[in-house]
């Protein structure tokens, strides 16, 4: 089981309990706007969420989906992801969503931080990447803070709820991560 633990934020494990806080960022057509899904339905949330305790049991694990809990509340506030893509090229990608009234507070960046950490730190890699959308400047400035170089322009990168879209490419690696760690 895995726990990350940050200054505001703790990134855990979801649990069948989280369903309803799931449920009230997930369905939020704003918080939906730049992601690749559309704001859920309890069973799409529910569907989400058994995905994420299920796959938290395979072996070998390659896909961290994690609750993202507000320490000061104990609220479940969003949902955090690494994903491994490749093994031999150490290679990973991340992705986070918060709560709508959350955003801007620098909480985005602190559970990126995490992320990006735990991948060179525990799962060994070499190259952690993420994409965001091109109309979504404050996930880039998120992005960038972390340590990520913008890489480009990802042209009709993903089939998005009925067309396509493009996708702006960041990525940092293993040594550049080391040497600006603080």
């Amino acid at each position: 089981m895995v726990t990350l633990d940050g200054a505001r934020v703790t990134l855990r494990e979801h649990v069948v309990g989280d369903l309803a806080a799931v449920l009230t960022y997930s369905s939020d057509r704003s918080v939906a706007r730049y992601v690749p899904w559309e704001a859920n339905t309890e069973a799409v949330a529910r569907a989400f969420l058994e995905d994420a305790i299920s796959t938290a049991a395979q072996q070998p694990r390659t896909s961290y989906v994690l609750a993202i809990i507000d320490r000061s509340t104990g609220t479940l506030i969003g949902a955090a992801r690494i994903g491994l893509e490749s093994e031999v090229h150490r290679r990973a990608d991340i992705g986070y969503v918060l709560r709508r009234d959350l955003w801007g507070s620098g909480l985005a960046t602190e559970v990126a931080r995490l992320l990006i950490d735990f991948g060179f730190d525990n799962l060994g890699l070499y190259r952690i990447w993420a994409t965001t959308h091109p109309d979504n400047p404050a996930s880039s400035r998120v992005l960038e803070k972390i340590g990520m170089s913008y890489e480009g322009r990802i042209r009709g990168h993903m089939f998005v709820k009925g067309s396509w879209r493009d996708s702006l490419s960041y990525a940092i690696l293993e040594p550049e991560w080391r040497a600006n760690r603080h």
